[in-house]
């Protein structure tokens, strides 16, 4: 005889499957990232860069970097090296001769380690840039890593652009 309780019993194995499932962290959508406080933090700054970066509002994307920012262009020559302040002029130019942008940027992982992060991403950019002989269409995509820390109750990147 099957009485109520004997019915309801579950195998060991599905038991313990519930109960992990219920351990595991959610993840902030779309993106393979544990959505904690930080992650959250940092990854609204991602999207922020994408969207300044699409605008060509180099206003909105230097709002972004910190003060300190230097990025050493992954070359063992300083010539390509870029700080704030090389920033700050190159940036704006630089966009000032796109004629147009679509900038998709997808994060793969965020790492937070005290006050520092790590955001690696996969980017796919779509431009025209302005030549002398009319608009030219390019296409770059690649991975990439964006360096970021903590100042004050913000997040600021300090390299990777």
């Amino acid at each position: 005889m099957t009485t109520r309780a004997t019915a309801l019993r579950l195998p060991a194995s599905v038991v313990v499957a519930l109960a992990l499932a219920g351990c595991t962290p959610s993840m902030i959508p779309g993106t393979p990232v544990a959505d904690t406080g930080d992650n959250r933090a940092v990854y609204a700054v991602v999207r922020a860069y994408a969207t300044a970066l699409q605008a060509k509002d180099a206003a909105g994307v230097l709002a972004l970097v910190a003060t300190d920012y230097f990025d050493g262009a992954g070359t063992p020559t300083p010539e390509d090296d870029l700080d704030r302040a090389g920033l700050e002029k190159a940036l704006p130019a630089d966009l000032a001769r796109v004629d147009s942008m679509k900038v998709d940027v997808t994060v793969k992982k965020i790492e937070v380690t005290g006050e520092t992060a790590v955001a690696d991403l996969y980017y796919d950019a779509y431009f025209r840039v302005v030549t002398a002989n009319g608009p030219v269409a390019k296409r770059d995509n690649d991975l990439h890593e964006m360096r970021l820390k903590r100042v004050g109750k913000d997040w600021k990147i300090v390299s990777g652009l």
